[in-house]
């Protein structure tokens, strides 16, 4: 029985052979570099700085292309190219915006997990110092306090002074 190359890439339970493309193999990056990144611009387009700077680039954009002499002028007035320009800023920055909060949820997440076994061995601790004070007291319940000590001396003393035989 002879098997041909079409019943071996019909097999599913072996894996298929890698095709060689002109393209080299997958790109890597790392998603930690590419974490932090995200988050430095999420963090920069969350400022006050980053909106002063949006309008003063579309300000002059705009003062340009209606006072420059019209051989100047790159984006007429519809400014196709500028929404075309704020349309791919805006698809870029929501995406890295969302991974800087869901970086942050993480971070949030291990932290909340780490605030709450720290409470719990709080509460142990508590509940252990508790039963030991509450240990302590009974012990000391049944121990004599100075007050009871000086009453039974003076108690002996008089008792003595009671049998002592007058001369």
């Amino acid at each position: 029985m002879t098997t041909t190359t079409r019943e071996i890439t019909a097999r599913l339970d072996q894996p298929r052979e890698l095709r060689r493309t002109l393209l080299p193999r997958r790109l890597y990056y790392d998603p930690e570099s590419f974490g932090r990144v995200s988050e430095q611009i999420a963090r920069f387009l969350g400022t006050a700085r980053f909106i002063v700077y949006m309008t003063v680039f579309v300000s002059v954009w705009l003062v340009w292309n209606v006072t420059a002499p019209v051989s100047l002028r790159f984006d007429p007035y519809p400014f196709i190219f500028l929404t075309l320009m704020l349309s791919l800023q805006a698809s870029y920055a929501a995406p890295l915006i969302l991974l800087a909060q869901n970086r942050q949820d993480d971070r949030d997440r291990v932290q909340y997990e780490q605030d709450r076994s720290r409470n719990e061995r709080s509460m142990a601790d508590t509940e252990y110092l508790t039963r030991e004070i509450a240990g302590l007291r009974v012990a000391l319940s049944e121990v004599a306090t100075r007050d009871f000590v000086r009453s039974e001396l003076q108690q002996m003393l008089r008792e003595m002074d009671a049998k002592k035989p007058v001369p």
